[in-house]
């Protein structure tokens, strides 16, 4: 295949979760992908088992067992290069809002959980295309046009249920800093209150050096027949080494949805003793009662 070059690989992430009262053994993530590219066309497929095996240890329920082996589709899609300005992709793809949602692989983030603002504020996959415009003159502007308006591929795996998303992205950087802003529409249906729109708007910005790195987003979601949702998380990274990373993340977020709100604090440490390789400790503190907890994980990629 010289003229479009097939790679494989994947990766998996077993996870260890303490709370109070409750012990969680999990296998999370094992997925296979398949990509490959020219100048011109790329491709990326990504099939995922999402918890495998989780085994719950509760102090009032006694132990629970629960497995998932059905494979889902966490991506399917095609990139064309139509200049060196331009590019369309088609399919199912990470929504492109923020930073934190263009980090699925557990082994490449730096902690195991990931910040509110990717779950509430905005899908984190659109199934559709996404017209891609970026420049590299002084300095780096992407502006990003996301269109859905059909039926999702894998729908189960989403945040949200959707059939309709349309959403722009514009991002503007030296290097060392970037800023980000992101705003859209969705149509979200449920089966128990049928569908709503939302429209989501997100603010982000980074600024990274090699020894440490600041990440910020910022959000906000509305409807017709909710509450607004909002979230928001500063985070800051200092690498001692490459092999030894520090995380401290602070957070707040409304989910009116599920008529929930908290603040909370997470402290994380990873070990890399190679790149496709992480161990991470992570501790979350609460204001909302009861949910403290400690994680531990272990992700390899392949």
């Amino acid at each position: 295949m010289g003229e479009l070059p097939i790679y494989l690989g994947g990766y998996f992430s077993v996870d260890y979760r303490k709370k109070d009262e409750e012990d969680r053994y999990r296998v999370d993530n094992i997925s296979f992908m398949s990509y490959g590219g020219n100048n011109t066309l790329s491709y990326m497929v990504e099939l995922e088992f999402k918890e495998f095996y989780i085994e719950t240890h509760n102090e009032t329920y006694g132990q629970t067992t629960s497995r998932d082996h059905r494979l889902y589709i966490e991506r399917l899609y095609v990139d064309y290069t139509m200049s060196d300005e331009m590019t369309l992709c088609l399919g199912k793809y990470n929504s492109p809002i923020g930073y934190w949602n263009l980090m699925p692989i557990n082994v490449l983030r730096a902690t195991t959980s990931s910040p509110m603002s990717t779950n509430v504020i905005y899908p984190e996959f659109t199934t559709g295309a996404d017209l891609r415009y970026s420049s590299f003159k002084e300095n780096e502007l992407t502006i990003n046009l996301m269109l859905q308006d059909n039926t999702p591929i894998d729908d189960e795996y989403n945040n949200y249920d959707i059939d309709k998303h349309y959403g722009l992205g514009i991002s503007y950087g030296d290097g060392e800093y970037e800023v980000k802003v992101n705003g859209g529409y969705f149509s979200k249906r449920d089966r128990h209150t049928g569908v709503d729109d939302f429209f989501y708007g997100l603010l982000s910005a980074k600024y990274e050096q090699e020894l440490y790195q600041i990440l910020a987003e910022a959000g906000m979601q509305e409807s017709k027949n909710h509450d607004k949702n909002y979230a928001a998380y500063l985070q800051g990274l200092y690498r001692f080494t490459p092999k030894h990373i520090a995380i401290l993340r602070l957070e707040s977020y409304k989910d009116a949805l599920l008529n929930e709100n908290d603040n909370m604090a997470i402290f994380g440490y990873t070990y890399r003793p190679l790149f496709p390789v992480a161990l991470k400790l992570e501790y979350q503190q609460h204001t909302r009662a009861n949910t403290n907890q400690f994680i531990f994980s272990f992700s390899v990629l392949f």
